[in-house]
């Protein structure tokens, strides 16, 4: 249960474009938790060697090894509770991890598209396209106007974007071929207002430093009220839980 539960927040950090910073052991729980998370940041695009810490400097727990720092979390876990039960057990849930994440991570990049499953093979190759198209897309294609672009699948709103000459791209053929053979999820969601902007809400570093310097130096709460509000406005548009 906690091997599945751990595969399925990093599954879902990778979706979201999130780079947690430090992922010591004692910042993960057993729940399928985790927590302190002093110097995290979200992907200003594609970038597998992102790096959230300053003091990182070797890359171990950059974007791309998330993945690897959960799987080597657990393994230490189940070292410690090798000192209580039989070791055949553990390393079977282990083992398990693997498969777990990558059903995971697809379950969750199909959600955040918008799109209906259509099988392991095709989903899995969606997501392969989704993630070469964007280390392809170039320094212009940030992660998350990406995922908000093609929300549910609409190539025509995306083609009629701010990024349409990236989409139009060769980067982009395979990824919008399959696209367009998968059926939209829930698609009345982009009848919200709020898919009628040009550009999504995104919580990148400068944003957050800006917010926090009007607190630190004016005690104004104002801008960090007002963006609670329009992440809240768009977890209404996308409805989710």
């Amino acid at each position: 249960a906690v091997t599945a539960r751990s595969a399925r927040l990093a599954a879902r950090w990778m979706a979201a474009g999130f780079v947690h910073g430090v992922l010591n052991t004692d910042n993960m729980n057993i729940t399928g938790e985790s927590f302190d998370y002093g110097p995290y940041r979200f992907l200003p695009r594609n970038d597998p060697n992102f790096v959230a810490a300053y003091f990182d400097q070797n890359g171990l727990y950059s974007f791309g090894r998330q993945p690897e720092a959960v799987y080597w979390n657990l393994q230490t876990l189940g070292g410690a509770l090798s000192a209580t039960t039989e070791t055949e057990p553990l390393v079977e849930a282990l083992n398990s991890f693997p498969e777990v994440y990558r059903g995971e991570l697809r379950a969750a990049l199909m959600r955040r598209l918008g799109l209906k499953s259509k099988g392991l093979d095709h989903d899995t190759g969606l997501v392969n396209a989704a993630f070469q198209a964007l280390s392809d897309g170039g320094p212009r294609l940030r992660w998350e106007p990406f995922f908000y672009d093609w929300f549910c699948g609409d190539e025509g709103r995306a083609m009629a974007g701010p990024r349409a000459d990236i989409y139009a791209g060769a980067a982009f053929a395979n990824f919008r071929l399959l696209v367009g053979r998968t059926d939209p999820d829930r698609p009345e969601r982009l009848d919200n207002p709020y898919f009628q902007s040009p550009e999504p809400q995104e919580l990148l570093i400068d944003e957050i430093e800006a917010i926090w310097d009007a607190i630190a130096a004016n005690d104004d709460w104002g801008p960090f009220h007002a963006k609670l509000a329009a992440i809240e406005t768009a977890r209404t548009a996308y409805a989710l839980d």
